[in-house]
This record gives structure tokens, C-alpha cells and sequence, in this order.
């Protein structure tokens, strides 16, 4: 794996490359100092990954990774010194198509194996994502198990999956929706689990509706908004209640959309709303597919607002979605669909 790293602090270089160094299929191709170095060296030699830190001289990372995702896209991942104070730019960076942050591994007494380890792990995840083009082989339709009783009460509800570019896209949908909206939401958006929980802050100053993590348990309620919230994957129970599920456990994309989406066909009992949104990868095309077999209103985000048109592209290429349109025309038709009672 060809990979790139943005960093202006030497020791920070210094530490990514010896951690690099311990897997022998990856090779750091170029360094550069700031983020317009990297928009110029990433345009010349375009590596697999690039480690791009957040704050620098000249051009900070948001605007680097904005730039690079348009002119010559490649994966990105944060490394900064510390992702929680810096939570609103990694959102920032996500949203113009970075995939992941992690903290900066640091040498001498004051690193950890731990650090190391996790940087590993977010680039092998990363390499899976990147490698995995081609479809997944079909699964068969899921098959309806028990009903709930129909003296429960269950409110419209619109289910949204998302990936690269996801919260900018869910802020641009969230934040045209109104005070008083009349229907449940289910967001599972491929981020860690240590992110989550800022990225629910995040979304909550940009929506009127209230955005919190999905804890076990919890049911979907008319005017809220849930979030999956762990590395593990949401999925809804035949009581309508949420839980979170290890299996598939060797599945790269975590939360999963695809595990979601077909919880939901298997136990949501009404025919609603179903959104998938920009992302690397084909997560969610084939849920989304089975969601529009069962009756559902299926909407899949288009390649022009898209920051990548990779699970989208999926979804269309299956015929998976109803609609195919831009995040504003996705809340106006939430919007229209909500009030005429569908």
C-alpha cells in the first residue's frame, strides 16, 4: 500500500514512519510539510492513503482533504494529536470526504503500543474499503419473523445510511427538517465508536430535531433522532426495540448499513423511508434493494453531490432506489412525504 503523510511537526513524521515500517506492504512515497504541499504532491503521485493531520501552516487538513477529494481523490485519514479537542474539524474533514481520524502515535517513553496498534488498525480497515470494488456476493432475501401487536404504536420512520462525506450530507438533509417532523430517524454512519458521540453533538447544532446515540433498548420515536453509536452493528429486534450485534464480525464497513436496512425489512412493519447517502464502498445497496422489494419509499444520494459515489452508485446499479437526488431535494421530499402521511 502506497501511502502519503501531511504533518509539519518532524517527530509526528518521524513516528508514523516507524509504525508504518513494521507492516512490510506499506511505503510512505512522499512527505509534505502543510496542506498545499499535499494538493500539489497528491495531483503528481496520487498514493493509496494519505495520513493527514489536522492543524498546519499555509493550509490547515480540512481544506487539504477538500481540495485533494476534488481534484485527485484518494482515502484519507486523520492523525492528529488529539481527535476529541479537535472533534468539530474532524467532523469538518469527514464531511469533504476524509474516512476515519485516529490520535498521533508519539515516540519514545511517552508512545504506547496502544497508539501504534490503533493507527494499524484503522489503515488495515482502510486497505479492505479501498481493495473491496467488486459486489458482495447476494444474500437471500431475509424472511419476515413475528409481528409486533398492532395496538402498539409505530410512527413513520425515515432509516439513513451514510459514509464518506456523511456528515456533511446528513447536516445539509437534518438542517432543513423542521422543529415539528412527524417521523422517526435511524442514522448508522461509518464512524468509530469513540467519534460517535461528537459526531451526535455535532449534527445536534445543526438540527432543530434531538440527536442522540442508540443505546440497547431504545425504541424509534417520532421527532427524534437515533445514531448508531458503536463498532459493533444497530439492528432492530422483532419487539422494534434496538440492539447492537458483533456478526458479521469480519465485515469491514462497521456500523454496517446493509445489517440495518435488513433488520429493519424483517420487522418494521410499515412501508417508510429509506436513504442512502455518499460513501466509499457498496455498504447498504443491497440492503437498500431489499428494502425497496418490501414496499418502501428507497432514495439513494446523486453523483453530483456526492463527495464519493461509491454506496450510491451501488444502490443504482442494483435499482435499489425509487429516487435519486441531492441531500436539499431528499428533505424536501422527507418533508412532503411525512405530511401527506407517508
Amino acid at each position: 500500500m502506497r501511502i502519503a503523510i501531511v504533518n509539519d511537526m518532524v517527530m509526528a513524521v518521524e513516528a508514523m514512519r516507524r509504525v508504518l515500517l513494521t507492516v512490510p506492504d506499506y511505503k510512505v512515497v512522499w512527505v509534505a510539510r502543510d496542506g498545499a504541499e499535499a494538493v500539489t504532491k497528491c495531483a503528481q503521485d496520487t498514493p493509496d492513503l494519505i495520513l493527514m493531520d489536522l492543524i498546519m501552516p499555509v493550509m490547515d487538513g480540512v481544506e487539504a482533504t477538500r481540495q485533494i477529494m476534488k481534484k485527485s481523490p484518494c482515502a484519507i485519514l486523520i492523525v492528529t494529536a488529539s481527535v476529541g479537542k479537535n472533534a468539530a474539524k474532524v467532523f469538518e474533514a469527514m464531511g469533504h470526504g476524509a474516512l476515519d481520524a485516529v490520535n498521533t502515535p508519539v515516540l519514545g517513553s511517552k508512545g504506547t503500543p496502544e497508539a501504534a496498534q490503533a493507527i494499524l488498525a484503522k489503515i488495515g480497515t482502510i486497505a479492505k474499503l479501498v481493495r473491496r470494488s467488486s459486489p458482495t456476493p447476494a444474500a437471500k432475501t431475509p424472511t419476515r419473523t413475528e409481528r409486533v401487536p398492532l395496538s402498539m404504536s409505530i410512527p413513520p420512520l425515515v432509516a439513513i445510511g451514510s459514509s464518506t462525506g456523511g456528515p456533511k450530507a446528513l447536516a445539509s438533509i437534518l438542517s432543513r427538517l423542521p422543529a415539528d417532523f412527524g417521523a422517526a430517524i435511524a442514522i448508522v454512519q461509518h464512524v468509530d465508536q469513540q467519534f460517535s458521540s461528537g459526531l451526535a453533538d455535532w449534527l445536534n447544532q445543526q438540527t432543530p430535531l434531538p440527536v442522540k446515540i442508540a443505546v440497547a433498548g431504545d425504541r424509534l420515536e417520532k421527532g427524534k433522532v437515533l445514531l448508531a453509536g458503536t463498532n459493533d452493528h444497530l439492528s432492530l429486534r422483532s419487539d422494534l426495540s434496538l440492539h447492537y450485534i458483533r456478526e458479521p464480525a469480519d465485515y469491514p464497513y462497521r456500523p454496517s448499513v446493509d445489517v440495518f436496512f435488513k433488520s429493519l425489512s424483517q420487522h418494521w412493519t410499515r412501508k417508510d423511508t429509506a436513504v442512502l447517502l455518499t460513501g466509499m464502498g457498496r455498504d447498504g445497496g443491497e440492503g437498500l434493494s431489499i428494502l425497496r422489494f418490501r414496499g418502501w419509499h428507497t432514495i439513494a444520494q446523486d453523483a453530483d453531490s456526492c463527495v464519493v459515489y461509491g454506496m450510491p452508485k451501488a444502490a443504482a446499479e442494483l435499482n435499489a432506489a425509487v429516487q435519486i437526488l441531492n441531500p436539499e431535494a431528499i428533505a424536501k421530499t422527507l418533508i412532503q412525504r411525512v405530511q401527506a402521511g407517508r
